[in-house]
């Protein structure tokens, strides 16, 4: 939804954009990675992405599931 700016399950251009936050967030060490959620307003579906400065964080915390870091 992020890049199409439509629902992927009904079609829908209704979006909504969660903004990152306080408890928009999840565990990455001593800190947290923050996520920008985005909610289809037809049908509900949600959408989460790491924030993009974020990624790299992630990357070193919890590693590659490919096997490389």
């Amino acid at each position: 939804m992020r890049n199409t700016k439509h629902c992927p399950k009904c079609g829908s251009p209704e979006i909504g954009i969660v903004e990152p936050g306080r408890y928009n967030s999840f565990p990455v060490g001593f800190g947290g990675a923050r996520l920008e959620r985005y909610v289809c307003l037809s049908c509900g579906f949600t959408e989460e992405w790491v924030e993009r400065g974020a990624l790299e964080k992630v990357r070193k915390y919890y590693g590659s599931s490919s096997g490389h870091e």
